[in-house]
């Protein structure tokens, strides 16, 4: 008996596939990709694009502005449903491919899905070589979709209308496991699109997807325990992988039943509220003075969900090196590292089985005792920092303290690369769990605006995106102001204006290299000259106010709140001045140098390495 089949060019498969997938939030079935970002040109608008137009009622479209960008959004909005619900990107070939490159990496970096659909040469090879092809002379099969194979955590060229059978449910089952979660890649060859199949209708039968939750190895969990019950100073490190999980709650009521402080990575940020009972703050380089301080000192660190970027770490230098390691991850990869005790499973299950595991232990109470002390320190010299002043021109803190102060309790903070990781890192105090996302797996500058973008779609109106941003990254990709003005999705957007590439200047100059080529006034220009950003902001359609002051801020933060559209808000920012760090960072310093300065900083350097705790 033949199975009951329908005919369908590849293109109209591959999406109507897409449409009956589904997940569940809540208890409430929802589709999986929720909508496609999209940027038709000759490699998808004649296949793709009809039967995206097809089917828009229900896998809505949205036209992006950059490739890069719209990926970015799809990227964002990711992290804002927790890794629950994916968007798609889709690209033409050439140019348009590889603008997405980037956001691949980025979700790769971050542990994020994201289905990528490039269009890509023809699969008979007869038009060869075709509109924006790059050919290699000896491997004709090479296309610049190959770049995409370092950056994606699944990757297939689909050359035959057939083979989407295999590689979709591959392609999501990729980007739903919590261990190997990142972007999917498909390139989907111009010709293949065209050419109609008769595909099986159970390929169409609507799936509903869930997230497994892995259990963790009994005998590993027993030696975690055994070994937790021996320390006196345990320490845990939450990372992203706990906002994943859904286990805010559990690894937080766990910390608290065991005196045990919790300080948080960049992206485990927000899991907590800043002023939760255990919380100690976040930790590293652009950590707090609380949470390094108990780093140094504990003697069980147990990280979960977090990959111990150099950042968490401070390049290694952060830990006691008599310290041990329990790691909690999906990821063995992950939870194998630094000579950890690899506890692989999924956090809120692992988490909870551990505290069942523990019989009646708890960490003296004197630990508890000295983390909050720690951290009210901690609090007071961030009012320091944060406190207004008349300074003419004000710093990164202040105005970090004067946005926060006006962010309602839903809305989301929004950073990416340069000076504000840190700021918003160390500074902005969370009121509500999830509502800070810092990208710094990538720290990829120009992640912002798409971001307040994506994080808009996901929430909305249950709070408003705040994207903090600095000038130099507003200049790199700014496009989506005008995308999220024509959609009516609104995010505040903050541009504090340093002239430049300030914190990578504060790096050189503090690695003994005078200012060169990061601020405005150290490059090689004709006259330096401000960008005017709140003109540039309005004529993309969004409300903007320029601030002069501290006071003019607190003023336009209020009003940014009733606005109905994206709103700019732009202020002159101090370049030199940032709240103080102290934790290292190992970069590279050069060991030969006429520069005193230079001589100096290696020498520093090399004291840094020497502090290094030697993993794997």
């Amino acid at each position: 008996m033949s199975m009951p089949t329908v005919r369908l060019t590849m293109a109209q498969a591959l999406v109507r596939y897409l449409c009956n997938q589904f997940t569940e939030i809540g208890g409430e079935r929802v589709p999986l990709f929720a909508g496609v970002f999209a940027i038709f040109g000759h490699g998808n608008v004649t296949c793709l694009s009809e039967a995206l137009e097809s089917a828009q009622d229900q896998l809505p479209t949205w036209r992006g502005q950059n490739e890069q960008s719209m990926a970015l959004a799809a990227i964002a909005y990711a992290k804002a449903k927790k890794r629950r619900q994916i968007m798609v990107a889709a690209s033409s070939i050439g140019p348009g491919a590889t603008n997405m490159v980037t956001a691949a990496a980025v979700a790769h970096s971050n542990r994020l899905p994201v289905l990528l659909l490039s269009g890509d040469t023809f699969a008979n090879r007869v038009p060869d070589p075709v509109l924006q092809q790059v050919e290699h002379f000896g491997n004709p099969t090479t296309t610049v979709n190959d770049a995409f194979r370092a950056v994606s955590r699944y990757w297939d060229r689909i050359t035959h209308p057939e083979q989407i059978i295999s590689s979709l449910p591959q392609a999501v089952a990729t980007m739903l496991d919590p261990a190997d979660c990142g972007p999917a890649f498909l390139a989907l060859c111009q010709d293949t699109q065209e050419v109609a199949y008769d595909y099986p209708e159970a390929f169409f039968r609507p799936t509903v997807w869930s997230i497994p939750r892995p259990r963790p190895d009994r005998k590993r969990l027993a030696e975690a325990a055994e070994l937790l019950r021996t320390a006196k100073k345990p320490l845990i490190v939450s990372g992203g992988g706990v906002r994943y999980s859904l286990a805010e709650e559990t690894v937080a009521a766990f910390a608290e039943e065991r005196g045990i402080p919790v300080v948080e990575t960049i992206a485990g940020k927000g899991a907590l509220t800043h002023d939760h009972p255990v919380h100690a703050g976040p930790i590293g380089i652009i950590g707090s003075t609380s949470a390094n301080a108990l780093a140094a000192e504990a003697d069980v660190v147990i990280a979960i969900g977090t990959r111990l970027q150099d950042f968490t770490t401070g390049s290694w230098t952060a830990f006691s090196p008599g310290a041990t390691f329990i790691s909690i991850n999906t990821a063995r990869w992950d939870a194998t590292k630094h000579r950890a005790l690899a506890v692989v499973g999924d956090a809120l299950e692992t988490v909870n089985e551990l505290n069942d595991a523990l019989g009646a232990w708890k960490a003296p109470a004197s630990w508890m005792e000295k983390t909050r002390a720690l951290f009210a320190e901690w609090n007071a010299l961030l009012d320091q920092h944060q406190a207004p002043t008349n300074a003419p021109v004000p710093t990164y803190a202040q105005v970090v303290a004067a946005v926060n102060a006006h962010a309602g309790p839903n809305d989301t903070l929004v950073a990416a690369a340069g000076g504000l990781p840190g700021e918003v890192t160390k500074g902005w105090r969370v009121k509500n769990p999830n509502t800070f996302d810092c990208e710094f797996g990538y720290s990829c500058m120009g992640y912002e605006i798409p971001a307040g973008w994506g994080h808009a779609m996901a929430k909305e109106g249950d709070g408003t995106p705040i994207v903090m941003i600095g000038d130099g990254s507003y200049l790199m990709m700014n496009s989506d102001i005008y995308s999220s003005v024509l959609t009516g999705h609104k995010m505040i957007i903050v541009v504090c204006d340093n002239g430049g590439f300030a914190v990578i200047n504060r790096l050189q100059n503090f690695k003994g290299v005078p200012g060169f080529n990061n601020l405005i006034k150290d490059c090689r220009v004709r006259e330096p000259f401000a960008v005017d950003f709140a003109k540039h902001a309005e004529s993309m359609g969004a409300l903007t106010r320029h601030c002069e002051s501290l006071a003019d801020l607190d003023a336009a933060m209020k009003w940014a709140q009733t606005t109905d559209r994206t709103t700019v808000v732009t202020i002159v920012t101090d370049a030199y001045h940032w709240v103080p760090g102290d934790a290292d960072w190992d970069v590279g310093v050069p060991e030969v140098s006429t520069s005193q300065s230079v001589q100096e900083a290696r020498a520093q350097q090399v004291e840094i390495r020497g502090k290094q705790r030697v993993g794997i």
